[in-house]
């Protein structure tokens, strides 16, 4: 899904000025084929933070150089013609000084496009703040019980007035499989979204907070009759034209 995704993305990257091709975050290399390809006669360059996911990036032979480089930190040696980045902002704070400074850093003319989840905002991870909150009301620091990703109305307003934006939102479909002890999508969270709250709690703490989030997934995500349930995947998207005359 997330190369479906960078896919959708890259679809909608219009022309652009001369300069390179930046894959920002670009993990394993997932992206890294369609970038190539579309970007043929262009230099691609990698970013990764990870060493073991730059090294499969590596491994690709797609791209023309590889950086491992903390991606609040990066800085190109040219002004890129495109900063590409595909499910690996929502791992990168303060997207108000973020954002704006890898626009800054284009080529005139050039793009800055993203796309990242936007699960923060389902039932599936509302439930699991407002359930630690409700249960254990002095745990958890602030930034665990608050949504990761801005709404795309709060993106709208702080990348507009830059440049040519093109903001979107899609839901990616999946069936989960039923489960014999849990909600299917509980299990489907339970090693990632669920882990800032479980590391924090005891075993019967945990018991009891993965209950009463099971009880509120049911009526969130109501199993049909094989005991599956179809989970929309939220992502947002977007493309930001630098102006020419910039």
């Amino acid at each position: 899904m997330n190369l479906r995704a960078a896919c959708d993305l890259l679809a909608q990257v219009g022309p652009l000025p001369e300069g390179a091709v930046v894959d920002f975050g670009c993990g394993a290399g997932e992206a890294g084929v369609a970038l190539s390809e579309r970007f043929k006669t262009r230099k691609l360059v990698g970013i990764e933070s990870a060493k073991p996911l730059l090294k499969k990036a590596t491994a690709t032979g797609v791209y023309k150089r590889c950086d491992l480089v903390d991606l609040s930190e990066w800085e190109p040696g040219k002004p890129p013609a495109l900063i590409f980045s595909s499910t690996a902002l929502h791992h990168v704070p303060d997207h108000a000084v973020l954002l704006p400074r890898l626009f800054n850093m284009l080529a005139p003319g050039g793009s800055l496009a993203v796309q990242m989840p936007m699960q923060c905002h389902a039932s599936s991870h509302v439930l699991l703040r407002e359930l630690a909150a409700r249960m254990f009301p002095t745990r958890f620091a602030p930034e665990t019980l608050t949504a990761t990703i801005l709404t795309p109305e709060h993106y709208w307003k702080m990348l507009s007035p830059l440049g040519q934006l093109n903001l979107w939102r899609s839901s990616y479909y999946c069936c989960l499989p039923a489960e014999p002890v849990a909600h299917p999508v509980r299990r489907f969270t339970q090693n990632t979204a669920m882990q800032p709250f479980l590391q924090e709690l005891t075993e019967l703490e945990a018991t009891a907070f993965e209950r009463a989030y099971d009880a509120a997934l049911a009526d969130a995500y109501p199993c049909a009759s094989d005991g599956s349930v179809v989970m929309p995947l939220m992502r947002m998207f977007f493309v930001l034209v630098r102006p020419e005359s910039a």
